[in-house]
């Protein structure tokens, strides 16, 4: 289960604990940012901060550690509780999510490392409570939230900007049920969810509620579990990855509602599926760095390799059909990641224990 090939892991302690991290666009091959959420507990204050990850170039003596430092930091009014990035035509905007129901929309000047707020929605009635998931669009023009309350929004973030937030409420179940995580598919279509491993398909031109549903009450309804990450695969829109309790890793195919591919987890048992992690997995993302291996068995019905963390310190690979890939394994959870889109090799986390760990792959 473990990587052959080394990789290279820099750890940078932090100050604070780290609620999420992004990558941010590169401005140079030796000059990058990432967007960090931190949560001071001495202090019970929370913010965002942009973080300048600079290399000088490689020599052949001795290889310079990358060095990470803070260049600009804003307070937020309460902690952040999701976090999601877009890559605009101008700067990237960040929608910063909190624990208190409330949404800012940033912008970060990469070349002056500043981090400025566009937008902020905080009046009540957005959401009572957490918000959980949000998730922007391809061009950054809308996003959308859930939240702990039951109410899923939509928001207009291309008219809101230097503007007061336009948001419209698509559903509310009144507290009933609560939604971890949300997911765009398409510009009119998005994945949230929740208890039970659950997912809900949505569909704007649908309004009322969700368009399809899949509930995953594995093991004979013994243990109830929660989907906390989707991700949706790029070139195959109908696709869902989904990671949540016990370990649970699994792909919801909309052409075909009521099954599911279990690639780790939960309901695994006598099957030959490997599980990576027993514990909660925090984050999944799809994982399209290529793996000469793999090569050779793709197919047209095959899906991406999976990215996951976890609560007991796992940072790997699952692929269909492969023995899974443990790129860390830590004493502490690793509470989220991300993957450079631009250069797929390149992966960020967090560690519990106020780490960076960022990872090269070969």
């Amino acid at each position: 289960m473990a990587l052959t090939t080394p990789i290279q892991v820099h750890r940078y302690p932090q100050s604070q604990y780290i609620d999420a991290l992004r990558w941010l666009p590169r401005l140079s091959a030796f000059h990058r940012h990432i967007i960090l959420a931190a949560f001071d507990s001495d202090a019970s204050s929370s913010s965002l901060q942009l973080l300048s990850l600079s290399q000088s170039p490689p020599s052949d003596s001795d290889p310079e550690i990358p060095e990470l430092s803070v260049e600009s930091s804003l307070s937020t009014p309460s902690r952040i509780s999701a976090l999601k990035t877009c890559r605009t035509s101008n700067k990237p905007l960040i929608a910063a999510a909190s624990s208190s129901g409330s949404l800012s929309i940033l912008s970060a000047d990469l070349m002056n490392g500043s981090l400025n707020v566009e937008a902020s929605v905080t009046e009540r009635g957005f959401h009572f409570g957490p918000i959980l998931g949000i998730d922007v669009s391809e061009n950054g023009s809308e996003a959308v939230s859930v939240g702990e309350d039951g109410r899923v929004n939509w928001i207009n973030i291309g008219r809101s900007i230097g503007k007061t937030v336009n948001f419209q409420k698509v559903f509310d179940n009144n507290g009933l049920v609560s939604y971890q995580a949300v997911k765009w598919a398409s510009p009119v279509e998005f994945v949230t969810g929740g208890l039970g491993y659950s997912l809900q398909w949505w569909d704007r031109r649908s309004p009322g509620g969700p368009v399809s549903q899949f509930k995953g009450n594995w093991n004979r309804g013994i243990m109830s579990g929660i989907v906390h990450s989707i991700d949706i695969q790029p070139s195959r829109k109908h696709t869902c990855l989904a990671g949540g309790s016990s370990g649970t890793v699994f792909v919801w195919d909309l052409r075909k509602p009521q099954q599911s591919i279990v690639l780790s987890g939960a309901g695994t048992s006598g099957s030959a599926v490997q599980t990576l992690s027993e514990s909660e997995v925090w984050e999944v993302q799809y994982d399209n760095y290529s793996h000469s291996s793999s090569i050779a068995h793709t197919s047209a019905s095959s899906f991406l390799p999976a990215m996951i963390c976890s609560e007991d310190g796992i940072l790997g690979v699952i692929e269909q059909g492969e023995e899974p890939i443990e790129l860390l394994a830590e004493p502490c959870a690793i509470n989220s990641f991300d993957i450079d889109k631009q250069n797929p090799s390149d992966v960020i986390c967090s560690l519990e224990w106020e780490s960076v760990a960022i990872l090269t792959r070969p």
